[in-house]
Order: C-alpha cells, then structure tokens, then sequence
C-alpha cells in the first residue's frame, strides 16, 4: 500500500481518533497533519510494520501526549434549563449541554488517562492493544482508566445527586 492509498483511506477515521483525543476538531488536525508529515517521511518503515494504521496511531497518540502547550481554547459549558417538558421529547440543547459537560471532564484529565480512554471505548482496544500503542505495560493503562473513570465519577455525582 503506497502512502497516497493509506490517506485516502484512513485520513477520516484517523481525523475522528484524534478529535476524541483532544476535544477539538482544529486542535486535531493540527496534530494528525504534522502526524501525518512525519508519516509521510517514514512511509518504507511503517508500510513494512504488520498494522500501519495502528502505527500511525500510536504516533497520534504521543505527540497528543507530548503536547506541552495547555489548551488555547476555553470552553464554556452550557447548561438547559430544566422546564416541564409536557410529555415531549427532550430539548436538542439539553444534548448538546451534557455533550459540552463531558469534554469539560475529559480535558480535566492527565493525557495518558484521557488517551487510554479514548482508545478504550471510542476506539473498543482491549487493554493490551492500548497498550501496545501507548507504548507501557497492561498494568499502567488499568491504572490510568481506573483513575480516569475515578475521576468523572466525582464530578458525575454531584450532578446527578442534584438532578
């Protein structure tokens, strides 16, 4: 496979990898862009590895967590009123609130712990791939979810003990 196909095929999905990592879909493309140059670079060696897509997604991974610059966009997160409904569907806004609450509490998150759950459930890698492309032992990504998920338990439930 030439690095032409590659992009044509997997640019999107590994566009999508990366907006989860980082919250922001500008953000992501910076990374998977300078990625995908130094990819480009070393096209021969990844072509030979057995997975290049996953490869290339280690890479993404650590210049992720590499980066040392804090996020340069603020967030506010939006909050739906609550109104009696009447028996109708569910604001679209109420969605998008809770959508903008999560990313809050993921960008809470050291990097290591935000990558390994990404990996894990957007990504559905078992621990051992994780990390395989995290580059660390099984034991270090179960620490890292487990203090990950620890993590937005305490700000989930404030929140649902106010509902």
């Amino acid at each position: 496979m030439t690095f032409e196909e590659f992009v044509e095929a997997r640019l999107q999905a590994l566009l999508r990898y990366a907006v989860m990592l980082t919250g922001d879909p500008h953000t992501a493309q910076d990374l998977v862009q300078d990625t995908m140059i130094r990819a480009q670079l070393k096209w021969r060696r990844i072509a030979a590895a057995d997975l290049p897509e996953r490869y290339v997604k280690r890479m993404i991974t650590n210049a992720y967590v590499d980066l040392h610059r804090g996020s340069w966009l603020r967030r506010v997160a939006l909050r739906g009123v609550d109104l009696d409904t009447g028996g109708q569907e569910p604001d679209h806004a109420d969605s998008l609130a809770e959508r903008d609450e999560m990313w809050l509490w993921l960008d809470r998150l050291p990097r290591q712990q935000r990558a390994a759950l990404v990996l894990r459930y957007y990504e559905g890698l078992s621990d051992g791939e994780i990390a395989d492309v995290m580059s660390t032992k099984v034991g270090t990504v179960r620490s890292w979810i487990s203090r990950a998920l620890a993590t937005l338990r305490t700000h989930l439930t404030p929140t649902v003990a106010g509902s």
